[in-house]
C-alpha cells in the first residue's frame, strides 16, 4: 500500500505524523519532536512526560510553531540542540530562539528567548513541564517556592478540580530509591494544574499564575527569557535495570460482577432530518440509546419531530441533553420543553439538564454565575417528565464536572463527557489520553458513590468549547487542537482510540457509553453511499451488540500499548483487543478455550471496505500469537 494511502487509512488524512528524534545524555534519554522534549526517562525509567515553550491564542489555542534552522549535535555523551521558531496568524507573530543541552550526568536544560514582532495577546506564553502518571500519582513532592522556601506535598492521587500547587520554582520527586529529579523553572512564577480533568496523562506546571488577568498583550519587541533545567541528585541504592520494550500477554481470567454498557448515539439538530430519513442504517449499529440535545435558549425544537421518528424505527430508548436558558426560572423552562416534547410525541427516558451558562468553564476560585441551586433543576425535571430518570453532572467535559459537582441524592445518574485534544493534538498525546481515564472514573466514583454512570458523547473530535468562543478550524483536515473536525475519527486510529477508550469505560463500570453519532462530523457514516463507514463503526456495533453481557477480567501486561476487554458472549466468552500503536505488535492470549479464532480489522481490510463487518468473518485459529498491524482491532471468538 502506498504510504499516502496507509495515511488515509490509518490517520483520514495523508497528513505525515510527526516522528520524534532519540537523544542520549548519558543516563537518560529523550525523544525531541516538534521543537519539544517528550518522554524524558532515567534509565528507562519516564521521569517527565514533557517539556515545551508553548504559545496560546485567547481562545486556549496553540499554535504550531514553524521551525528553521534546527541543529542537533550528539557527541561526549551529551546533546546540543538549536533552533529558531516562529508562532503567527493573520493578526500577529512571535519569534523565538531555542537552545537544549544534554550533559553526561543526564542534566538537561532548555533555554528560549524571544519577542513578538507585534503586539501581542495571549492566554499564556511559556513552558509547560508534564510529570507522568505511572510511579508519581499520589507519591510524595518537594515543592520550591519563588522565594526560596520549600513545602512537602503529595502529587494528588484523585484528580484535583483546582490548581495542587502554587508559587512554583523547583519540584523534585523520587525517580527511584536513593536518586531524585529536580525540575527548575525560570522566567516567572509557575504553578500545577492536574491535567487528568481534560484527560492529559500528565500533571502540568505552566508559566505564569491563573489569578493574573487573561488575555494579557505582551507589547511588540519586549524580550521574552525563560528556562527549564532538570537534575538528577543522588545514587541508586539499589541495582537500575533499564527497562526495555516487553512482549504484549494477555491473560483471560473470570467472571468481574461487572456488565458491558449500554451503547448509545448522539443526535443533535444538524443531523436530526438525515438520521431519521436514514434510520434503518442508524438502526444497524444497534445502540440501545439515542442522546439527542434540545437548547431551550434558541427555542430549537423543530428537531423533536426527527427524534421521535428516529426512535420510532430504531427502537432505541430517548435521553435529551436538555440545556434552559439562565434568565428563566427552571421549572418555567423545563415545562416549556416537557410541553414541546409531548407535543413531538417523542417519550424521553432519561434527561440531564444543565443552564446555559455551565457549558463553560470557570476556575474553581473564579466568580461563578449565579444561578439556582442545581437541585431547582433537577426537581424540575421530575415534575416535568415524572417517567424519565435525572442527569446530573455536565454536558462538556469531566473537568467542568469536577469543579461543579451535582448533588448526588437528587439525580438518578451522572453524566459527562471528554475530548481528548484539548491542550494537544499529537498522535501519541491523544492514545496517552486512555492513561487518565482509570482517574476520571475513580474521581467521579469517589464523589457520586454508586450512581449509574454515563459517558459521553465522547469523540476525538471537540464538539463545543467551553473555554473560548468555539471549536477550532480545521480546513487542511490536519491533527489541529481544540478542532471539531479530526481525520482521526474516520481512520483506523480512530477505532483503535474508541476500543481503548471503552475498554477503561467497561474496566470501570460504566452503565452507558456514547462514541459517536450516526451521521456527521462525529458520525460513524459519512454522508453519501450507504455502504460506506468508517472503521470505529465496527467497534461501537460489536460492543453495542454485547450491552448487558457479564465482562471477564483482561489483564494485559502494557495497556499503553494494548487494550481490550472480554465478556461472555451466547456462544462462549469474546475478547476484543486493539494495538494503539503505529508499528506491528506481537500479542499473546493465555486462557482462551480451545479452538478459539482470531479475525481482524487492519489496514489491508479497511480501503476495501463495502459495508461487510471485517469483525465478523469466520476467523483463523488462534496460534501462540496473534500479530496486529498498526492500531489493528482483533476479535477473538470461542464456542
Amino acid at each position: 500500500m502506498a504510504q499516502a494511502n496507509r495515511n488515509l487509512v490509518l490517520y483520514g488524512t495523508e497528513e505525515q505524523p510527526v516522528v520524534g528524534e532519540l537523544l542520549t545524555a548519558g543516563p537518560v534519554t529523550v525523544e525531541l519532536e516538534a521543537g519539544a522534549l517528550r518522554h524524558i526517562k532515567y534509565r528507562g525509567i519516564e521521569v517527565i512526560r514533557g517539556i515545551a515553550f508553548l504559545v496560546r491564542n485567547v481562545n486556549w489555542g496553540t499554535y504550531a510553531p514553524d521551525i528553521s534552522d534546527l541543529q542537533i549535535e550528539q557527541a561526549d555523551g551529551g546533546f546540543r540542540v538549536t533552533y529558531g521558531a516562529q508562532c503567527t496568524d493573520e493578526k500577529q507573530a512571535f519569534s523565538y530562539q531555542a537552545t537544549i543541552t544534554g550533559g553526561q550526568d543526564g542534566r538537561l536544560s532548555f533555554d528560549v528567548v524571544g519577542a513578538p514582532d507585534t503586539d501581542f495577546a495571549t492566554n499564556r506564553l511559556g513552558f509547560v513541564v508534564l510529570h507522568p502518571l505511572v510511579g508519581v500519582a499520589g507519591e510524595k513532592l518537594t515543592v520550591t517556592h519563588t522565594d526560596g522556601t520549600t513545602e512537602e506535598t503529595a502529587f494528588p492521587r484523585h484528580i484535583s478540580p483546582s490548581q495542587p500547587v502554587f508559587d512554583i520554582r523547583a519540584l523534585s520527586h523520587q525517580v527511584c530509591p536513593g536518586v531524585a529529579a529536580v525540575c527548575t523553572m525560570e522566567g516567572d512564577a509557575y504553578e500545577m494544574e492536574d491535567q487528568r480533568n481534560w484527560t492529559d496523562a500528565s500533571y502540568k506546571t505552566y508559566v505564569r499564575p491563573l489569578s493574573k488577568p487573561f488575555p494579557y498583550t505582551v507589547p511588540a519587541d519586549e524580550s521574552v527569557r525563560q528556562s527549564v533545567t532538570l537534575a538528577f541528585v543522588g545514587s541508586p541504592t539499589a541495582s537500575v535495570a533499564t527497562v526495555g520494550a516487553a512482549p504484549i500477554e494477555v491473560t483471560l481470567g473470570g467472571p468481574t460482577g461487572r456488565h458491558m454498557p449500554r451503547i448509545g448515539l448522539a443526535l443533535t439538530p444538524d443531523i436530526a432530518e438525515e438520521s431519521a430519513r436514514a434510520a434503518d442504517r442508524a438502526g444497524a449499529v444497534g445502540a440501545q440509546l439515542i442522546l439527542c440535545q434540545l437548547d431551550m435558549c434558541f427555542g430549537d425544537t423543530g428537531a423533536l419531530a426527527s427524534y421521535a421518528e428516529t426512535a420510532a424505527k430504531t427502537g432505541c430508548e430517548v435521553a435529551l441533553e436538555l440545556i434552559v436558558p439562565d434568565d428563566t426560572e427552571p421549572a418555567a423552562s423545563v415545562s416549556a420543553a416537557a410541553k414541546a416534547v409531548r407535543g413531538a410525541g417523542l417519550a424521553v427516558n432519561a434527561v440531564a439538564v444543565s443552564p446555559a451558562a455551565y457549558l463553560m468553564s470557570y476556575q474553581p476560585d473564579a466568580a461563578w454565575p449565579v444561578l439556582p441551586p442545581l437541585e431547582a433543576y433537577y426537581d424540575a425535571v421530575r415534575q416535568c417528565f415524572p417517567e424519565a430518570q435525572v442527569g446530573g453532572g455536565m454536558l462538556s467535559y469531566f473537568t467542568e464536572l469536577n469543579r461543579k459537582r451535582p448533588p448526588a441524592d437528587a439525580i438518578d445518574y451522572v453524566t459527562h463527557t471528554t475530548c481528548p485534544i484539548v491542550h494537544d493534538a499529537d498522535d501519541r498525546s491523544v492514545m496517552e489520553t486512555l492513561e487518565a481515564l482509570p482517574f476520571v472514573i475513580a474521581s467521579t466514583r469517589a464523589f457520586a458513590g454508586d450512581k449509574r454512570y454515563w459517558v459521553g458523547p465522547s469523540t476525538i473530535g471537540m464538539r463545543q468549547n467551553p473555554y473560548g468562543a468555539a471549536p477550532a478550524e480545521n480546513p487542511g483536515n490536519g491533527r489541529v487542537a481544540m478542532a471539531s473536525t479530526d481525520p482521526r475519527h474516520c481512520g483506523l486510529f480512530g477505532a483503535a482510540w474508541s476500543l481503548g477508550y471503552a475498554a477503561e469505560m467497561i474496566r470501570g463500570g460504566i452503565d452507558t457509553l456514547t462514541l459517536a453519532s450516526p451521521f456527521g462530523t462525529f458520525g460513524l457514516m459519512p454522508d453519501g453511499a450507504a455502504s460506506e463507514v468508517c472503521p470505529l463503526y465496527h467497534i461501537v456495533r460489536a460492543i453495542a451488540a454485547a450491552a448487558g453481557r457479564r465482562v471477564r477480567d483482561l489483564q494485559i501486561s502494557d495497556r499503553t500499548q494494548v487494550q481490550g476487554f472480554a465478556y461472555d458472549a451466547p456462544a462462549g466468552v469474546e475478547v476484543f483487543l486493539a494495538n494503539l500503536w503505529s508499528e506491528p505488535r506481537s500479542v499473546s492470549v493465555d486462557g482462551l478455550p480451545a479452538g478459539a479464532t482470531s479475525c481482524i480489522l487492519s489496514p489491508a481490510s479497511v480501503p476495501s471496505n463495502d459495508g461487510q463487518d471485517p469483525l465478523s468473518d469466520d476467523g483463523q485459529a488462534v496460534q501462540n500469537s496473534i500479530e496486529l498491524d498498526a492500531f489493528s482491532v482483533t476479535a477473538i471468538r470461542s464456542s
